[in-house]
């Protein structure tokens, strides 16, 4: 092997196996390749926090470990689920079991190489290798994706899966995230079912089921992924998206035996049992839901791919038990996670939550209506998102359900309804999270029938052949309420009869300057903050800061006409 010092002079590797012999002579293995730095890990846990805050050029990892619930498996499903392990590390699992499923999940996984032990030195090198072989070969791809430059990474993909090039099935499996990622949903559509055709693949049938999802074509997803899991009943990462399809449909009942489903498959997966835990907590079972919030908080309130609105819902659990050391835990948890990140906004409003509901705890109801207060006067800023909504709906219905009665909290209500209510999982999301105050749950369906006779009558004014006034009345009604499906029909109107419509110019322009003011679109419900969806690989990139999460740029100065300009007579 010394033809492979000089390869492997500058090279990285975390070896993770429970077994200290198996460890050592892979440690020895790598050494004797020539890598310059061999970290350690004798748990799945432990190699987890290293790879969450350390990159490496080689990980390899054992598949079983006998005293541990998570396996090598769980911890790349993790990975990749979460964006933590670049496309430039080579992942090679080594195990010493060799059936078919075992083989076949790991395939799925988008691995680099699975070992059976025992190995020879000489076949983890030639393995190792062939990785680096691949990754030096995809270099361009790899590079244009870490430049953020998505369409020309989507361009080489697409060159090479057509021309069938080296490694063009992953190429195609790259190309396919891209286009999702750019919004190109119909194109990826084609291109996995083209990789179906070419080669039956269960990441490539669920890459279909996924593009459908995100074409809107939620139906369609459904069946996908019913024929995919009647194929393979343990693919985990088809129930991740069957549950999100569900509950995007407002079938909470059903996303909740899927999530349980997935769970019970990995139940060493932080963002399985988390979104369990959610889905629990919203479909009303506040008890079970205690304990799930709990178990995620204890296995991961230290790792990246802990959602901090797991302590908010658990923090409102533990106000309905009048826990109050239990409270003032979440609490303290908070502080520590915002000294760790400091200028996270979304941590800080979260933490906001908690606090008010702390001092409800402890009786201090004047200090806690101040603080709701100050809260419901943010509800139409763009940074003002449905998590806020959902969490302030949360936490005036528990002022309200201790009799103290605000004025203004029904009508902050009804603003909040009116801006996010723009379909039935999206209201019945909000209309949980008013649970235990069941009028304003009324209050928030009475305002999504209220944005649907909008739509409604937009659409009439379409089809009766006056789409001009039909844009006026979207912008009209989506002013005033800020509701972001209202503005993306008047922006899909203005695009498909943009001839008609008369002043479509100065049209557009006060559409976009709608869009700013709502800040990000919210026309599906989500569970917790968006991460990399189930079944895709990780697109991390290089060049950019990220933004400061919950941190939107300054809307643009307002300049929208008055009504009676838009629709004379209003």
């Amino acid at each position: 092997m010394a033809a492979l010092d000089s390869d492997f002079s500058t090279c990285s590797a975390l070896v993770v196996d429970g077994n200290p012999t198996s460890r050592s002579i892979l440690v020895s293995q790598l050494r004797d390749f020539g890598v310059a730095s061999v970290a350690q890990a004798a748990r799945a846990v432990d190699a987890r926090r290293q790879l969450e805050f350390r990159t490496f050029d080689f990980v390899l990892c054992e598949q079983h470990f006998p005293t541990d619930a998570m396996s090598g498996q769980d911890l790349l499903d993790d990975l990749r689920r979460n964006q933590l392990l670049p496309f430039s590390t080579v992942f090679i699992m080594i195990t010493g079991e060799a059936t078919y499923a075992k083989v076949a999940e790991a395939a799925e996984s988008a691995l680099d190489g699975y070992m059976l032990k025992p190995h020879k030195a000489t076949q983890l090198g030639e393995r190792l290798v062939a990785a680096r072989v691949r990754k030096v070969s995809l270099q361009g791809i790899f590079t244009a994706i870490e430049e953020e430059d998505f369409e020309e990474a989507a361009r080489l993909c697409l060159d090479r899966f057509e021309a069938r090039g080296q490694f063009w099935l992953y190429a195609a499996r790259v190309g396919a995230e891209l286009l999702l990622r750019l919004g190109r949903c119909i194109e990826a559509q084609t291109l996995y079912k083209a990789v179906v055709d070419a080669k039956t693949l269960p990441w490539a049938k669920l890459g279909v089921a996924r593009s459908q999802l995100e074409a809107g074509q939620i139906n369609q997803a459904t069946s996908t992924l019913e024929k995919l899991i009647g194929e393979d009943a343990n693919y985990a990462d088809a129930y991740d998206v069957m549950g999100r399809a569900q509950f995007e449909l407002g079938r909470f009942d059903k996303a909740l035996e899927t999530y349980k489903m997935a769970a019970t498959l990995t139940p060493a997966s932080i963002s399985r049992v988390q979104n369990l835990a959610m889905m629990t907590y919203y479909s009303g079972d506040h008890e079970e839901a205690e304990k799930l919030l709990d178990k995620t908080t204890r296995l991961g309130l230290d790792s990246k791919m802990f959602d901090a609105q797991t302590l908010v819902l658990l923090a409102f659990t533990r106000l309905g038990t009048a826990d109050r050391k239990g409270l003032q835990r979440c609490y303290d948890d908070f502080l520590r996670l915002i000294d760790k990140d400091e200028g996270n906004a979304r941590l800080r409003r979260l933490a906001a939550i908690v606090e008010a509901l702390n001092l409800i705890q402890q009786h201090q109801f004047a200090r806690s209506v101040d603080a709701v207060r100050e809260m419901a006067k943010t509800v139409r800023e763009p940074q003002f998102d449905f998590e806020s909504a959902s969490n302030l709906v949360a936490l005036m219905a528990q002022l309200s359900a201790k009799a103290i009665q605000l004025n203004e909290l029904e009508e902050t209500i009804d603003v909040i309804g009116r801006r996010f209510c723009s379909n039935r999982s999206l209201t019945e999301l909000l209309a949980a999270s008013a649970v235990s105050h069941p009028p304003y749950a009324d209050r928030l369906r009475l305002a999504q029938s209220q944005v649907l006779e909008f739509a409604e009558t937009a659409m009439a004014l379409s089809l009766a052949g006056d789409p001009t006034n039909a844009v006026k009345n979207l912008i009209l009604h989506g002013r005033d309420t800020l509701n972001s499906r209202l503005i993306d029909n008047a922006y899909q109107l203005l695009q498909k009869h943009s001839a008609k419509v008369k002043g479509a110019p100065e049209l557009q322009d006060m559409v976009q300057q709608l869009k700013a003011r709502c800040g990000p679109l919210v026309n599906r419900a989500s569970l917790g903050e968006q991460k990399r969806q189930a079944g895709g690989l990780a697109l991390l990139t290089g060049k950019r800061v990220a933004p400061e999460i919950g941190k939107l740029p300054d809307p643009p100065p307002a300049s929208l006409p008055p009504a009676e300009e838009l629709l004379p007579g209003v």
